[in-house]
């Protein structure tokens, strides 16, 4: 059964725990707090453990594991998603490093007020707060999926020397080699929100290559959250739509071609939402960058769908 709940919370939207218990209705909320048991078990099993910290406004939920005299790995990740997005890439990953996973702003557990900035820039300067805070900083790898991934390069360009690598998973950003819809017309992201009944489905169909089983039960609980957390997810979208309007592919180019750091591209070729293409066009663009992994039969989520064929390249390229 591992498996099974492991999928759940790795798919791209999980919103696990986002909304407080009390706000379901009463005929759920067994199955909520299931729900959570399950999230807090894969996290054990992971070898991390769930803290919070507050820094200025905001109240961090994250995961951390493996021992703290260990360089760190920081984890980030996409639109909508959460800390557990990563559990199954960070069992692999936990017995040699530091782990680190935030929930970003208002996404998961972690909370912050109403009006709070969800642009890209500002993200990614709460996450250098965040690091800061945690003392984090200790031969700092980052690593991000999607969204999660043009937050990494932005801090990696932003912070360099307190960077020592950079893993890219199907990342975000503005590309000249867009040929998807959603590159093409940011807009159309608004298909990745779970607004109602029947759209986690239509997700994961999306940005799976082969949709994975789950029970029922917890699909249902799972679409919940994702529905009470749909209100942000808009907001996001919103930002990265003004962000393709004030940006263009060659400024998106000048932050990366800064990136001097050894990089890693993992990408699935199937996927649906950041075409496979858009791998060497950034290889081309950041200045140690080894050639891109491309997975065959995988959709957006290599986390998800093949945790194992990315992590033992990613620890290759780490003892590097």
């Amino acid at each position: 059964m591992k498996r099974t709940f492991s999928t759940l919370c790795l798919s791209l939207a999980i919103s696990c725990g986002s909304v407080a218990l009390g706000m379901l209705p009463s005929t759920s909320f067994a199955a909520a707090i299931n729900f959570q048991q399950i999230l807090q078990q894969e996290r054990a099993w992971a070898g991390l453990q769930s803290k919070q910290l507050k820094v200025k406004n905001v109240m961090w939920s994250y995961s951390e594991g493996g021992s703290s005299a260990k360089p760190t790995v920081l984890l980030i990740h996409g639109l909508a998603g959460s800390r557990n997005n990563w559990n199954r890439v960070a069992r692999y990953l936990t017995p040699y490093y530091h782990v680190i996973i935030p929930d970003l702003p208002a996404h998961g557990d972690t909370q912050v007020t109403e009006d709070f900035d969800l642009t890209i820039p500002n993200l990614t300067e709460k996450i250098r707060r965040f690091v800061e805070a945690g003392k984090f900083e200790n031969q700092l790898h980052i690593a991000g999926h999607s969204m999660g991934g043009a937050i990494a390069l932005l801090y990696t360009a932003q912070y360099p020397l307190d960077t020592q690598s950079l893993l890219l998973v199907d990342s975000a950003g503005i590309y000249k080699t867009a040929n998807t819809a959603y590159l093409k017309d940011p807009t159309l992201l608004k298909d990745l929100m779970v607004s109602k009944s029947g759209d986690f489905d239509k997700l994961m169909r999306l940005t799976t290559e082969s949709p994975p089983f789950i029970p029922n039960e917890i699909k249902v609980e799972q679409e919940k959250m994702m529905i009470a957390q749909s209100k942000n997810t808009q907001k996001m979208i919103n930002q990265l739509v003004l962000m393709s309007k004030t940006h263009t592919p060659d400024s998106f180019a000048l932050a990366a071609r800064t990136i001097d750091v050894p990089t890693l591209i993992i990408w699935g070729k199937q996927d649906k939402i950041i075409n496979v293409e858009v791998a060497q066009e950034l290889k081309s663009l950041l200045k140690k960058a080894e050639t891109p992994i491309v997975l065959d039969g995988v959709g957006h989520m290599p986390i998800l769908e093949a945790e194992q064929l990315m992590v033992k390249p990613y620890l290759e390229f780490l003892k590097k």
